[in-house]
């Protein structure tokens, strides 16, 4: 098959485009955020901007991957999140409608449930999310299914809980690595350290959203069946670097505005399609 992929020289993107090279031609939309695939054709674009028809020829797969890959850039940017995941999204839908392209799969996020989720959480829970990524990432969705039910797309959106592993250029993991780089004494933990959530590494992500793809459902969760706090990942960190810092913290129980303090999807509707994360 022919699969075109946005966001495909990013972290989630890029491991996704190796695998799909495997058994599959793929071409990637990007504006350069990290590797690209050696096997991948590569597009330098901005989907924000658009995604010439020539561009698409032949193509039977879009996997939309594209975003503002930061959850807590409001109030500061107001304006990113819509252009990246509102605007960018419809210009890729219009893109796949005028190119004919059937199939498009979604990589939506696990904060489209907001805070008051029961955990673990089901694909059927209402959206509500808190912060202004969480409402693009919702508003995407919706728009996958007017798209969906008004051209005949065959769409999939699958809800990401927080993913790891190499070349994540973010997160708590990372930021813990810096700041304990930069100052080994000390490490100043945002928020009260006990946010709990669901963390997956990013082999397991890819082979899940593969398996989304392949299924007959359109909505599903990825993560794990655990999760962990954020004291439990800082003594992680700690040890592997083979330290022992102090820890002071920003208080209250948000990392910053928007964030979610706990988080576990329920996974069972993916494990039933035979996927299922590593031990």
């Amino acid at each position: 098959m022919k699969i075109a992929i946005t966001g495909g020289a990013g972290f989630v993107g890029s491991h996704l485009a190796e695998e799909l090279t495997e058994e599959h031609e793929v071409i990637i939309f990007d504006n350069l955020s990290s590797g690209i695939p050696d096997d991948a054709r590569f597009y330098e674009i901005d989907i924000k901007e658009g995604i010439p028809q020539d561009h698409l020829e032949d193509v039977d797969v879009m996997f939309h991957l594209a975003a503002n890959p930061k959850v807590n850039t409001f109030p500061e940017d107001r304006d990113k999140d819509f252009r990246e995941n509102l605007k960018g999204k419809k210009n890729v839908l219009d893109a796949c409608v005028d190119a004919v392209v059937d199939q498009i799969v979604f990589t939506s996020s696990s904060v489209v449930y907001g805070e008051e989720a029961d955990i673990p959480t089901p694909e059927e829970h209402v959206l509500d999310p808190i912060s202004q990524y969480g409402a693009t990432k919702a508003g995407g969705e919706h728009m996958m299914r007017v798209y969906g039910r008004t051209f005949d797309l065959d769409a999939t959106i699958v809800r990401l809980a927080n993913i790891v592993g190499g070349r994540n250029p973010k997160g708590v993991t990372y930021d813990f690595v810096k700041k304990l780089e930069d100052e080994p004494s000390e490490l100043t933990i945002l928020g009260n350290g006990k946010q709990k959530k669901s963390y997956l590494h990013i082999e397991d992500t890819v082979e899940g959203i593969i398996s989304a793809w392949r299924a007959e459902e359109t909505v599903f969760n990825i993560g794990n069946h655990d999760s962990t706090s954020v004291d439990r990942i800082a003594d992680i960190v700690a040890d592997e670097m083979g330290i022992d810092p102090d820890y002071s913290y920003t208080g209250g129980e948000k990392g910053w505005t928007g964030d979610v303090p706990e988080m576990r999807l329920d996974i069972e509707k993916l494990r039933a399609e035979g996927w299922s994360p590593s031990e």
